[in-house]
């Protein structure tokens, strides 16, 4: 019996409506928007995305994982209709509505924390960032912020200060906001193990900030945009410790890794560890502008009446939708699916490494997986140029792919996790194909 295939290229690559829109594009759209993949999409569902010339895509990138429950999904797209109709915007602390009540109860019966809690809705994952120090700073009366080697925390100018990628995300951008200090992040295949991680962040107390002075510090439970590196238990706990010690606050940036993504609901669940505050986005609405920090209800509640809020903070439609993203997950039992697909792009990761020296190393947790490129196996030397080159290779025969890492070597997946079996082979096989055609077989 034929197998059906997702992927169907029509035209070359881009089609010719595509390089049509993407001349009108450059004239009109700042230049600092580039593009990855240069075809302009038309529609999408589930798992794949059809361009505007008719070719039909496997998305492995997944609205930069934000598509958790896929594109269009059926429900998602019947909430957000439905509140549309109703209305889009009254600024919730003006005239409030019940969506908000009703997605920070929801939010929070799934979120890690044992006692009270409450939310706060924003944006982007930004603002989400943003607004977790103002809460923690107003708890703590203190200033200072910690953040790791490799994060990625957002592009306005406090996140981006917490950002430790210099080009293309700050080189040239700066000033910066003060006060932000960083330290080392565990990364076992560059040779930092936990406990010179931690000896660190406890040096930077005598060295950087004083200890009294941190009101917070900032962690993503595995570094998204720094190559997908895993933290070691260890290292979470010790970092909640370490809090413990010295009253600060404890900010675990799930923006990434929320959602189901890690093949558990949040990624720090995975180390028995309940932060202070959760900073969420990406996923939460299904690909509409939604985030929230979600954290423990005497931290959520320090900041003075209105310091926290924003026009379009809480938007209803897209909270319609976060509902039901929500309602997704439990029906459709996604976090259990994300950890089956990973299982399956593991093993044949793991393959591949086997088969190419030049895949140095294999990690992630759950769907939330990398392969990281190098020129030499001995020496460890980045090979961003060939993570371009198969990521090209992979597009130009229907599958599209993004990279990540501090030194932009490492392709990374974020596939939606309503990915069918079927469609996830399909995209194995041609990723195994680029990288034999750009590696050598």
């Amino acid at each position: 019996m034929a197998v059906t295939k997702s992927i169907e290229i029509r035209t070359e690559l881009p089609g010719p409506r595509s390089r049509e829109i993407a001349e009108r594009k450059e004239r009109v759209v700042a230049a600092p928007l580039s593009l990855v993949h240069p075809i302009f999409t038309a529609e999408g569902r589930g798992a794949t995305i059809t361009d505007v010339d008719g070719n039909t895509f496997i998305d492995l990138t997944g609205g930069v994982g934000c598509l958790n429950v896929g594109h269009s999904h059926p429900r998602v797209v019947e909430a957000a209709q439905e509140q549309l109709a109703r209305f889009s915007h009254t600024d919730f602390t003006i005239v409030p509505y019940e969506i908000y009540v009703e997605l920070a109860e929801r939010l929070i019966a799934v979120a890690p924390f044992s006692g009270p809690a409450k939310a706060a809705f924003f944006n982007a994952g930004t603002e989400a960032v943003e607004n977790s120090i103002k809460f923690a700073r107003s708890y703590t009366k203190r200033t200072g912020v910690i953040a790791f080697e490799g994060a990625f925390h957002g592009r306005t100018l406090l996140s981006m200060t917490m950002t430790s990628k210099t080009h293309p995300y700050k080189a040239g951008l700066g000033p910066f906001a003060p006060e932000v200090y960083r330290v080392p992040y565990p990364h076992a295949y560059r040779g930092i193990d936990v406990e010179s991680a931690l000896k660190a962040l406890r040096r930077a107390f005598v060295t950087q900030v004083a200890a009294e002075s941190v009101a917070a510090i900032v962690m993503e439970p595995i570094l998204g945009e720094g190559g997908f590196v895993v933290a070691p238990t260890e290292f979470v706990q010790g970092v909640r410790e370490i809090c413990d010690e010295h009253g600060i606050v404890f900010v675990v940036d799930e923006v990434q890794t929320g959602f189901g993504r890690t093949g558990k609901m949040w990624g720090i669940q995975h180390h028995g560890v309940e932060p202070d505050l959760m900073t969420v986005a990406k996923s939460i609405a299904g690909g509409l502008p939604l985030s929230a920090v979600v954290g423990k209800a005497e931290i959520m509640d320090a900041p003075p009446d209105s310091a926290i809020g924003g026009t379009y903070v809480g938007n209803p439609v897209a909270q319609a939708a976060a509902i039901a993203v929500l309602d997704v997950f439990e029906e459709e039992e996604l976090v259990a699916r994300a950890d089956a697909i990973g299982d399956t792009i593991r093993s044949r990761m793991l393959a591949w490494q086997e088969r190419w020296a030049q895949i140095g190393d294999v990690r992630g947790q759950g769907a939330m997986l990398a392969i990281e490129l190098v020129t030499d196996p001995q020496t460890k030397e980045p090979a961003a140029d060939l993570a371009s080159a198969v990521i090209d290779e992979s597009f130009r025969n229907g599958l599209l792919l993004i990279k990540s890492g501090t030194d932009g070597n490492c392709i990374r997946v974020l596939t939606p996790l309503v990915i069918t079996d079927a469609e996830l082979d399909e995209a194995l096989g041609v990723w195994e194909d680029a990288l034999a055609a750009a590696i050598g077989a």
